[in-house]
């Protein structure tokens, strides 16, 4: 871009409109069903230990969150009913067509769902934000075995099945145990209460029927850091405010983040985030 033209935003006011319309109607999904919409804060004092997820950290304030599902999960341990956040959140080191570091994120929690109750409401989540559609359901082994080719890192054979399935609504279940991230584990062998949507082979939705064991939760988190440490990443201090409520007590519940860029996306056609952010990272800190 012309260095004159730089201070432009990325996309046309059409589409601000268009992500203020989206919005307007999930605002709205959730009020009919007397889900609460809460903010919580941006800046936090502890973060995630996941080590496929790496955290903005501001000297002497922090973190910027990942996701607002630590202080969600407070709030349910505290007694809050089925809530709601819609608002910004924060990775380092995520650029390309489907990543930038600041994105919006879109996370709720329904108090007495399992994983595939939580599926249904985001089906039709999806279906009010992009027109009804047909979904499929493959566990995470048959998406891997659709990949061209198996790869060392299972990440990389994961996205290679997503993308190989092309234009399609397709839930993937029944992850592995070492995918679990903070869902409960079922059945023999054991496989993770979670659940990932992609539309069109984009990644739009990950959720799980909720593991509240305080125990089992700090075993994870320590097999996190194991994993940080032999990557030579950064290493978080547990959030024991966290272990703290789960102690209390986490009401039976499944929880989803869905990205509201990557659905407002496919919900105009575009091919990148960029077409629809106002300012992609590049030029928001220019």
């Amino acid at each position: 871009m012309n260095d004159a033209l730089r201070w432009r935003p990325n996309c046309s006011v059409e589409v601000l409109r268009a992500r203020a319309e989206l919005l307007a109607e999930i605002r709205q999904f959730f009020a009919e069903r007397n889900v609460l919409e809460v903010q919580t804060p941006c800046l936090g004092s502890h973060t995630v230990t996941d080590p496929n997820i790496e955290s903005i950290a501001i000297p002497d304030q922090g973190y910027l969150q990942t996701s607002p599902e630590f202080y969600l999960k407070r709030l349910l341990a505290a007694g809050a009913p089925s809530l709601y956040q819609m608002g910004p959140v924060f990775r380092a080191g995520e650029r390309g067509a489907l990543h930038n570091p600041e994105f919006t994120m879109l996370e709720w929690y329904r108090l007495g769902f399992d994983d595939a109750a939580l599926m249904a409401e985001v089906a039709e989540l999806v279906d009010m934000a992009l027109g009804a559609g047909e979904y499929r359901t493959l566990t995470y082994e048959q998406v891997c075995t659709n990949a061209p080719a198996r790869h060392a890192d299972a990440e990389v054979t994961f996205v290679a099945g997503l993308e190989a399935l092309g234009r399609v609504r397709v839930f993937v279940v029944d992850f592995p145990s070492d995918q679990a991230a903070l869902a409960r584990l079922r059945g023999t062998p054991p496989t993770a209460a979670r659940f990932e949507l992609a539309v069109n082979s984009v990644e739009v939705a990950n959720g799980y029927h909720e593991l509240g064991d305080p125990a089992e939760l700090r075993d994870r988190f320590s097999a996190d850091l194991a994993i940080r440490g032999e990557r030579g990443a950064s290493l978080p201090a547990v959030d024991e405010a966290f272990l703290a409520a789960m102690d209390a007590g986490l009401p039976d519940s499944a929880g989803v983040a869905v990205g509201i860029d990557r659905l407002l996306m496919l919900r105009l056609g575009a091919d990148s985030l960029s077409e629809v952010l106002p300012f992609a990272h590049t030029d928001a800190v220019d």
